[in-house]
């Protein structure tokens, strides 16, 4: 099979045996490959990355002098079944996987991992239990997208975030621009999109943003419709006691019972959700700083440097920070279903198609922001630029 092999961050396509699938995988071919955030940082910074990986328990991320087969946002059809499998779908079936293998206990990231080679390829293994049927013909360009969108509707569901709350995302790249779309998606009825560049504004509205800010002209902070009654640490110190002088009104209200009824529903006064999503050093303290009294911050973006902020800050507005990597089975599949029903459209975010021989060029052209956001893989296509 022709597949885009990366060694010491430099692309070539080379000729490589097709792949053979163990035990409970299946191979697939790949009719579509995104290009993620996560692999423009790997491609140059994958020694660094590795080492990160291994300190919290996973020691095969990629490495800079191996031969790697990158992607892991694909779909595919069913080619060929290994042993052990349960054959739940007939050769042609369209899917989408979870970018992941087993053998035996020891977990492979494809994509990332020499011992799993992506979607860069005409051909990729899948583990059968985590493979899923694409349906209601989904078209490939869509379906690839499953695998950022989940990303997205992970860190919606994990932010607990009400419909009635107000949604900051800071940064509208392809994982900002799908938060935003799940956030619209679960029924949240103001989201306030921040970002740079004029061309990833443009797609924050095209994703459903209800207010987009260039924070280079405007604070996204003051930009929102519904401005947040709770803006300092006098007025966090002001609702107990606003509280306790209309609870104490009521004769023979055991007031606390109300409060430990509050603290066990989690309601009570609240802030806004804010999705980082930029993951550049110096962005949480500068949310930190700036957001409102108890505000929820979910970090999405990955920033692989060292970073600092004043804890402080976050006490005196008691706000909460929050990270989160990935998604489950269960967000994975449903995502697929959302973008099957037309819960959610994923057009938006869609900029480019290459072949193999054009891997490299998109690389570079998404180093900018000025004009892609999602540039897809096509392994039999010949285009050589987005």
């Amino acid at each position: 099979m022709r597949a885009a092999v990366c060694t010491k961050g430099e692309f070539r396509v080379e000729d490589l045996p097709t792949p053979v699938p163990g035990p409970g995988q299946v191979l697939v071919s790949v009719t579509r490959c995104g290009i993620c955030g996560s692999d423009l940082h790997a491609r140059t910074h994958c020694d660094d990355m590795a080492d990160l990986a291994a300190a919290t328990g996973y020691d095969h991320f990629m490495r800079s002098d191996q031969a790697i087969v990158m992607g892991h946002e694909f779909t595919g059809e069913i080619v060929e079944y290994g042993p052990g499998t349960r054959r739940r779908w007939k050769t042609g079936t369209p899917v989408v996987a979870m970018p992941i293998l087993r053998t035996g206990r020891q977990p492979e990231l494809t994509g990332l991992s020499a011992n799993a080679p992506g979607g860069y390829a005409e051909h990729v293994l899948v583990q059968e239990p985590m493979t899923f049927e694409v349906p209601n013909g989904l078209s490939p360009d869509h379906a690839a997208l499953t695998e950022p969108m989940a990303v997205g509707w992970h860190a919606v569901r994990k932010s607990r975030i009400t419909k009635g709350q107000t949604a900051f995302v800071i940064g509208c790249g392809p994982i900002g621009l799908a938060v935003i779309s799940m956030l619209k998606a679960a029924g949240v009825r103001t989201v306030v999109a921040s970002d740079f560049s004029p061309r990833r504004r443009e797609l924050a509205s095209a994703c459903g943003a209800d207010v987009v800010v260039d924070p280079g002209t405007e604070s996204p902070w003051a930009a929102t419709p519904k401005p947040s009654r709770i803006t300092g640490a006098s007025d966090i110190l002001n609702l107990g006691f606003d509280a306790m002088e209309r609870l104490r009104r009521i004769p023979g209200l055991p007031w606390w019972q109300v409060f430990r009824l509050l603290h066990t529903l989690d309601r009570g006064p609240s802030g806004p959700v804010v999705f980082e999503c930029v993951g550049v050093p110096g962005v949480i303290d500068q949310i930190l700083t700036a957001a409102p009294p108890m505000t929820r911050v979910v970090v999405v973006g990955v920033c692989m440097q060292q970073d600092a902020f004043q804890p402080a800050t976050a006490i005196n507005k008691e706000i909460e920070l929050r990270f989160v990597l990935g998604y489950d089975p269960g967000e994975f599949r449903d995502t697929l279903h959302m973008l099957a029903d037309g819960k959610v459209d994923p057009s938006p975010l869609l900029t480019g198609t290459v072949g193999l021989e054009g891997i490299a060029t998109a690389f570079s052209t998404l180093a900018s922001p000025d004009h892609h956001a999602k540039i897809l893989v096509d392994p039999r296509s010949d285009r050589t630029a987005p």
